[in-house]
């Protein structure tokens, strides 16, 4: 599963970038979306395009239990963030609502956030923030305004574990930004001094 030969073909993300949205930017400041969204992220990152092979994968682990794919997945992650350091002491993935993981059995940004905090030494918090509702799912949605009504207070944290620390908000893709902007709003309101988002893929 995503052997290294392989890797080194995948569809990269590569700078300039918007520094908050991640997506390539040839000016390398912020996107005209970013200059007029308001969101509690600080920024969000991804090694590589949701495209081609990455979309397999992303959809294999997501979709058809193939939970192995987290490891190598993970390693990429863990190789990026080596390259490309954000701030972040602890890992927080994107949690699924309680209907939606009785469903599939597992949360695969919580095996993403475990693997990677097995490579990188970070401690990841999963019993801090949870989803209040059960959302549509995101690609399902028409447009930016859309997803990010579907997500606006899905979010929230049930205690204050967060408080003071430069979180990494970990999930597997990033479409528009709207999920992981929810998120940094609860996180936020809870005592987290920063939220980055880093996610395995980007949709560009």
């Amino acid at each position: 599963m995503l052997c290294q030969p392989c890797r080194k073909i995948l569809p990269k993300i590569a700078p300039p970038l918007c520094p908050r949205c991640g997506r390539p930017q040839p000016s390398g400041t912020l996107c005209p979306a970013c200059v007029v969204w308001q969101t509690g992220l600080d920024g969000i990152r991804s090694p590589l395009r949701f495209d081609g092979a990455v979309r397999k994968a992303v959809h294999e682990l997501k979709y058809n239990n193939i939970r192995a794919l987290a490891k190598p997945m993970s390693e990429m992650l863990n190789d990026y963030l080596k390259a490309n350091p954000i701030p972040g002491d602890v890992l927080v993935p994107v949690p699924l609502h309680q209907k939606r993981l009785r469903e599939r059995g597992y949360n695969q940004s919580s095996l993403l956030a475990r693997e990677l905090g097995r490579l990188s030494g970070l401690p990841v918090i999963e019993d801090c923030l949870v989803r209040l509702r059960q959302t549509s799912q995101q690609t399902r949605t028409a447009s930016v305004e859309e997803r990010r009504r579907n997500v606006a207070t899905a979010f929230a944290c049930r205690n204050r574990n967060v408080q003071d620390r430069k979180v990494i908000l970990i999930d597997d893709v990033s479409t528009s930004g709207s999920t992981l902007s929810a998120c940094a709003q609860a996180l936020k309101a809870a005592g987290a001094v920063s939220v980055w988002g880093l996610t395995f893929a980007r949709e560009i």
